[in-house]
């Protein structure tokens, strides 16, 4: 059931971005007074590309970091540090990414680069929060039992701890990309063709239309991504089969 609807998601996403292009006579009929009621400076299809290179490419980096933080702190060498990553990461949460563009801008210039950090800072809390929780829930007789059979250290760590904290890790990553995908439209503020173009510059312009195009089609791109993790969450939740 979940596999057939997240391939009919997918099958309308792309149904969307083909047919975009050739509804004008639609969107005319709904905003008579717009001149231009479709945006056709880019192709839908290679923004929604852009766009999901872009929040991919920062997700990728945010688990990184997020995950290898998370077992880090709480590893025994580690734990002191536990608070002050949990208060960087909150800051960079609770910073506006239209905050750290302002910031980096100056220094790196238009383009993917300051999208990407301010991305990052944005999307790091959930998976350093999801894997806090996950290793936290991994059984004590797991452990245990890892310990007895004469298991090092890392073995017991990829054999036993991720394993078992990987559907909340997951949950975690499920969060951060979908927030990423919605807060990637800012991107465009800073010269990054995205699904967030006909956006801003709808909002510039005072045409709605516009504005409406890209807010759907995000949209629709992040209920199809948060199904395909849904479907990847069961996967990696054998009770739940």
């Amino acid at each position: 059931m979940l596999r057939s609807s997240l391939f009919w998601l997918l099958m309308l996403f792309i149904v969307l971005l083909a047919a975009l292009p050739h509804s004008e006579a639609l969107w005319a009929g709904w905003f008579p007074a717009l001149d231009r009621p479709l945006y056709q400076q880019d192709s839908f299809a290679a923004l929604a590309l852009v766009h999901m290179l872009l929040v991919l490419t920062s997700s990728l980096l945010a688990a990184v970091i997020g995950i290898g933080v998370g077992i880090a702190v709480t590893r025994p060498a580690g734990r002191e540090f536990r608070p002050l990553a949990e208060t960087l990461a909150a800051v960079g949460q609770t910073f506006p990414p239209v905050a750290v563009l302002a910031v980096a801008v100056p220094v790196l210039g238009f383009g993917q680069t300051p999208a990407l950090i301010a991305l990052v800072l944005y999307g790091l809390l959930p998976i350093l929060q999801g894997t806090l929780a996950g290793m936290a829930a991994v059984p004590g007789d797991a452990r245990d039992v890892a310990n007895g059979v004469g298991m090092s250290n890392w073995q017991r760590l990829w054999q036993v701890e991720l394993p078992l904290a990987a559907p909340v890790i997951l949950a975690g990553v499920r969060t951060s990309v979908i927030i990423n995908i919605g807060t990637a439209a800012i991107a465009s503020t800073v010269g990054v063709r995205s699904l967030g173009t006909p956006i801003i510059i709808g909002l510039s312009g005072f045409n709605t239309a516009w504005v409406i195009q890209g807010a759907v089609t995000v949209a629709l791109m992040a209920v199809v991504v948060d199904s395909a993790f849904a479907h990847l969450q069961r996967r990696f939740t054998p009770y739940a089969r």
